[in-house]
């Protein structure tokens, strides 16, 4: 995933429901995705 991949919203291409991302959540990958998004990924772990 490109590192400029980030959504702030999506719209499922099924049920045409908008997805937005989870409080505390930068972007729906993250709240959604089986993986963070590139930014949060390349941040170093606490």
């Amino acid at each position: 995933m490109p590192t400029d991949a980030c959504l702030w919203f999506y719209e499922c291409e099924r049920c045409k429901a908008m997805l937005y991302p989870k409080a505390g959540h930068c972007c729906v990958f993250c709240s959604y995705g089986t993986h963070k998004c590139p930014p949060i990924q390349a941040e170093p772990s606490p």
